[in-house]
């Protein structure tokens, strides 16, 4: 048997194509949000690029607001990786364990993934209210970065919410093998 026959025949091999047709689903609030976000990032470091070294100046606060403004993008995306079931995560365990163990441990990383995220949204939101001092090139406050990242942070536990009452309903994990 040649190798290549081999492999068609073995289910590790088997690959599954992803159906890339646009569902109304897809998308939602926080994915038009980062969308924007990213976009507005994508022009101050143009802008600053542009400056620098076309005009041969800088312009001074392009840099501390693309510092920000990639901050707000990863907690912001944060939840469209939540809502997908994106996150880094430990499948290969989960092949090797019994369908009810499987399933207790989903349960339980969906717990912690609770607790976590709702731990973070309490202390963004005391960092931010303890945070007083602006931003070095611009007057804004810079608990205002805070604010964002507890949103992103809201977001996200709003969406592991609903990861876990899908997968408490169904019995059923994006982690768990299908068998």
């Amino acid at each position: 048997m040649k190798d290549n026959e081999m492999m068609e025949k073995t289910p590790e091999f088997d690959i599954l194509e992803d159906d890339d047709t646009i569902q109304r689903g897809d998308y939602a609030p926080e994915d038009f949000i980062t969308l924007v976000a990213f976009w507005v990032l994508a022009g101050v470091v143009f802008l600053q690029f542009f400056s620098r070294y076309v005009l041969g100046d800088s312009i001074a606060w392009t840099e501390e607001i693309a510092r920000y403004l990639l901050v707000a993008v990863g907690f912001l995306g944060g939840a469209m990786a939540a809502r997908k079931g994106g996150h880094i995560a430990v499948e290969f365990f989960y092949r090797y364990l019994t369908r009810g163990t499987a399933q207790v441990m989903s349960r339980l990383v969906d717990l912690v993934n609770i607790v976590f995220l709702s731990a973070m949204v309490w202390i963004s939101w005391k960092l931010a209210q303890r945070t007083h001092a602006m931003m070095v090139s611009v007057d804004v406050p810079k608990s205002l970065l805070y604010y964002v990242v507890m949103a992103g942070f809201v977001l996200m536990l709003i969406r592991a919410i609903q990861a876990a009452f899908r997968h408490w309903r169904s019995g059923r994990s994006e982690l768990m093998q299908d068998t």
